[in-house]
């Protein structure tokens, strides 16, 4: 400290006479306070009002605009000017002691000064981050808000997760970040916090398989708030996703909960992703029916259904031979699906089925039986279809 001081301590130390130190002192205070009160400060005025014309001129500009308003802290003109008084005060004070001959004193000082001003910057540097990740975390949250504002296939629920995790995720970094700053074994703290979560995760392993598989589910997005789903043996519509659960609120009013890791692992099926739906309603016709005017009966029937989507039309397959009858499978679609309309169009398929079918004496068999007596006593009950008896009862002695 002592070859740096010299050259500054040595001249003002030859000011030994009392006339000669009370002139210096009025200079040094004159000039100081020219420095600090009058130049400084119209210097800063300056500066900032060259910078703002100069950046509203630049793209630069509208950054800083962003900046300021989220940080909602305007710049610290006057902050700047009290530091830079303070600085040319400190510097008066060294310079008056040197010349009233405190020169040990003044280089204590600096000494301590020395030391201090990296704690200082350390501090400075510290909060500066911390301001920066405040300042990060609400532009993302307004950056989230505009991308998603017009995006229905995310919900408030899901961006809120998004913006915590994220927002954890910032300050984690920007914590380590500060923590190196002040020298601190970061090792032993991240292996301590490796420890520590491993014991968290062997003591809260469902939670965290339902966390994890909630996060699957608001990317993967099998289905959304409203859906007509079917998971497992459960079936209802989803009322709410959480990072942890579904819950699903049945046709008979139950709420349903389900943790995610169980909806992850088990066959989800979304009735309603595709805004249509198929459905089938199978009718017999007599083997001696006409299949094809059959057939065309009921599509026209069910081409008049006012649920009924006219694309893809409505098809007629038959399928089986059944018993009794020839079975026609009738497949159509709906549009917007929900169960009411599922069952209102499936009763009015029905009751148009049913119409047709008489309007045209189409026969829908049933199976039928006779019942006959027996010369011994009994009685027999033949088949209507192939004629097959079988001995039933007697109570003849």
């Amino acid at each position: 400290m002592t070859e740096y001081t010299e050259p500054i301590l040595t001249p003002l130390e030859s000011i030994t006479t009392t006339e000669a130190r009370l002139a210096s002192t009025i200079a040094v205070l004159v000039m100081a306070i020219l420095s600090g009160f009058v130049i400084a400060p119209a210097l800063v005025r300056r500066f900032v009002t060259f910078a703002g014309d100069r950046l509203e001129e630049s793209d630069v500009g509208s950054v800083l605009e962003v900046v300021d308003g989220l940080s909602d802290i305007p710049f610290p003109m006057r902050a700047v000017i009290r530091s830079l008084q303070a600085t040319v005060l400190l510097a008066t004070g060294l310079v008056l002691l040197i010349i009233w001959g405190y020169g040990s004193l003044a280089v204590l000082v600096l000494s301590v000064l020395t030391t201090a001003v990296p704690v200082a910057l350390r501090v400075v540097l510290t909060v500066s981050l911390l301001a920066g990740a405040v300042i990060g975390t609400r532009y993302l949250e307004q950056q989230l808000d505009d991308w998603l504002a017009n995006a229905n296939y995310v919900t408030a629920h899901q961006e809120g997760v998004v913006f915590r995790v994220l927002q954890v995720t910032i300050f984690i970094a920007v914590g380590l970040a500060a923590l190196s700053l002040w020298q601190i074994n970061l090792g032993g703290l991240l292996v301590g916090a490796g420890f520590l979560g491993i014991v968290m995760g062997m003591a809260a392993q469902q939670t965290l398989g339902s966390l994890i598989a909630g996060f699957v589910l608001m990317f993967s997005r099998p289905f959304e708030i409203g859906d007509w789903v079917q998971v497992g043996d459960h079936e209802g519509l989803v009322v709410d996703i959480t990072i942890t659960n579904t819950r699903i609120r049945s046709f008979d009013g139950e709420i349903i909960v389900l943790p995610n890791d169980k909806v992850s692992s088990a066959t989800v099926v979304n009735r309603t992703k595709r805004n249509r739906l198929r459905l089938r309603l199978e009718v017999g016709v007599d083997y001696e029916t006409d299949l094809e005017h059959a057939e065309a009966v009921a599509r026209e029937a069910l081409e008049g259904i006012d649920d009924v989507s006219p694309a893809p039309k409505p098809q007629v397959i038959p399928t089986s031979f059944d018993d009794s009858a020839i079975t026609l499978e009738c497949r159509f679609w709906i549009e917007q699906p929900n169960v009411h309309k599922k069952w209102t169009t499936i009763q009015a398929a029905v009751h148009a089925l049913k119409a047709s079918f008489d309007r045209e004496e189409i026969d829908i068999p049933y199976p039928q039986r006779t019942v006959g007596t027996r010369a011994e006593g009994g009685f027999r009950i033949p088949d209507a279809e192939d004629g097959d008896t079988e001995l039933a009862y007697s109570d003849r002695e």
